[in-house]
C-alpha cells in the first residue's frame, strides 16, 4: 500500500476549457494499470471545449449543478449524486450551469500510449 503525494492544482488550459476550471490529478496509473481519475472545479457557465475519449469517460457529480452534451442531443442538468458515463468516441462537453458552480470526479482510461485518449474538438 502507498499513499501517494497530493499534486498541485492545475488550471484547465484554454485549449480545453472554456470559463475558470481547476483540477486536480487523484491518479494516473501506470501499467499494467490505465486507471485515471481527476476531480475538475468549474465556476459558473465554465465548460469543457468538445471532445471525445478513445475508451469512454464516466463523470461523477459531487456539488453544485452542472450541464452536459453529446454531439447532436439536448443538454442534460447533472446534480450531486449523478454518474453519467460517455461511450468510447461519443463527442460531448460538459460544465457548471450558468448560475452554479459545479465539481465532478472525471474517471476514464489510458490507451497504454498506443492512441490518444482525448481527442479535442
Amino acid at each position: 500500500m502507498e499513499i501517494l503525494p497530493k499534486k498541485p492544482s492545475t488550471q484547465g488550459p484554454a485549449e480545453m476549457f472554456t470559463g475558470d476550471v481547476w483540477f486536480d490529478v487523484v491518479y494516473a496509473g501506470q501499467e499494467p494499470s490505465r486507471m485515471r481519475a481527476n476531480v475538475v472545479r468549474f465556476a459558473p457557465c465554465a465548460r469543457t471545449a468538445w471532445h471525445t475519449h478513445a475508451l469512454g469517460q464516466t463523470l461523477h457529480v459531487t456539488e453544485g449543478i452542472g450541464l452536459v452534451q453529446s454531439r447532436g442531443a439536448e443538454i442534460v442538468a447533472m446534480r450531486p449524486g449523478d454518474t453519467l458515463y460517455t461511450p468510447p468516441g461519443e463527442w460531448h462537453w460538459h460544465g457548471a450551469a450558468p448560475d452554479h458552480f459545479m465539481t465532478h470526479i472525471a474517471m476514464w482510461e489510458s490507451t497504454g500510449g498506443d492512441s490518444p485518449e482525448t481527442e479535442w474538438g
